[in-house]
């Protein structure tokens, strides 16, 4: 099992991971203080999460409804300027869950989803955030809107569901080079007057700050190897 990261590693790494954001928005003709840094915590402990706070980070993402419910209620209580962002796949039956705990929804995919989502944020009086995942690659495997159906499901989630969507974003294919799928998302948004752009991970979040990303999603160049 790898070693717990130390408070002057995260820091380190928290540092150095800015820099290059910079670096590359700068390149793109942008500033880093336009990019969110989301510093993805999921398999992470409180204890390991507690040295990014301390380090100042304030953005967060997680995977999953139900370890998010194990750690984050505590933090968020002693942290209330914490931004947590689901950037996993959400089941219907987790919605409600999701609200009362994450900010922002990055992977709204489905109609369904979308009505769900519509209906427990009224009841709770709630208005995350939210992003819509496009499968840029096509794999059936992946979560997503296919891209040809993008346009037709971002008026959906507006004019029908009423959703505050913040943009778009995708997981290129594991082996394609990132930037086709950077660039297609980025027109996709612009035509649909979207100002998000959820796209970049920790072996791609140079490429994706200097193509225009607004969030980037890093967790093992901040965390180290997950167990």
């Amino acid at each position: 099992m790898p070693a717990q990261p130390t408070l002057s590693q995260i820091t380190a790494h928290l540092a150095e991971i800015r820099a290059r954001i910079d670096q590359a928005a700068r390149a793109g003709g942008r500033s880093g203080a336009d990019v969110t840094l989301i510093a993805v915590s999921k398999t992470h402990p409180a204890e390991t999460i507690e040295l990014a706070l301390a380090a100042g980070q304030r953005h967060f993402g997680e995977n999953r409804v139900q370890e998010a419910e194990a750690k984050w209620p505590a933090l968020k209580e002693r942290f209330p300027d914490v931004v947590l962002h689901l950037i996993g796949g959400l089941q219907t039956n987790k919605v409600k869950d999701a609200l009362t705990l994450f900010d922002v929804i990055h992977t709204v995919d489905r109609p369904r989803l979308a009505a769900s989502i519509a209906q427990h944020a009224g009841e709770l009086g709630v208005r995350p955030a939210c992003f819509i995942q496009v499968n840029t690659g096509e794999e059936e495997q992946k979560g997503g809107i296919p891209p040809l159906e993008t346009d037709g499901f971002v008026a959906e989630c507006r004019d029908v569901h009423g959703l505050d969507l913040a943009g778009l974003m995708c997981i290129p294919p594991v082996g394609d080079p990132p930037a086709p799928h950077f660039a297609l998302l980025k027109k996709f948004a612009r035509r649909n007057g979207l100002a998000g752009l959820s796209m970049g991970m920790s072996g791609d979040y140079e490429c994706a700050a200097e193509m225009g990303a607004t969030h980037v999603r890093v967790g093992s160049a901040i965390f180290g190897v997950r167990a």
